[in-house]
């Protein structure tokens, strides 16, 4: 398969769609516990059912290398097109819609583990980066994510003056 680059979209913050995908959560994991009656596995486990219904999270790596971070995610089945990369100073946050139907035409499914929803993770990095310099590429079901650390601002002097 050949290398497709990623247009990657610079972000102030990637707390909205956090609070979106926790409250998407909140709402299934209520749903799930109204649902069970006094069986079944309690709260956390209505959350964890809810967050595993909802979200695929994507295997991934974070490396330093030469002044730079790389973040490898394993997203195999995902077309690059498909794939939404946020970038702030402090994180990275990849997102994409997994879709996948069953039709007649190819047969009757007897057994699936193909997942469907969301594909979300964010990853904070150790320290801040130049989101300027970020580069998305996809190969072969590997998003690879590299940015240049920030250089740290300087210092200045700042005079006093008296009245």
């Amino acid at each position: 398969m050949a290398r497709s680059d990623i247009a990657l979209r610079k972000a102030e913050t990637i707390f909205k769609e956090l609070d979106q995908l926790e409250t998407a959560i909140r709402q299934r994991a209520y749903d799930l516990f109204r649902n069970r009656g006094t069986l079944g596995a309690g709260p956390l486990g209505d959350w964890l059912n809810a967050e595993r219904q909802l979200v695929w999270k994507p295997a991934i790596e974070l490396r330093h290398k030469n002044g730079q971070f790389e973040v490898l995610a394993a997203t195999p089945g995902v077309e690059a097109k498909d794939l939404d990369v946020q970038i702030t100073p402090e994180d990275v946050l990849i997102r994409a819609d997994i879709h996948h139907k069953h039709t007649p035409e190819e047969g009757t499914v007897q057994f699936c583990e193909f997942t469907e929803g969301q594909l979300f993770r964010s990853v904070h990095f150790p320290e801040h980066i130049d989101p300027d310099s970020a580069v998305a590429e996809y190969r072969n079901g590997m998003l690879r994510v590299t940015a240049s650390i920030a250089k740290p601002a300087a210092q200045k002097k700042v005079e006093i003056t008296t009245a």
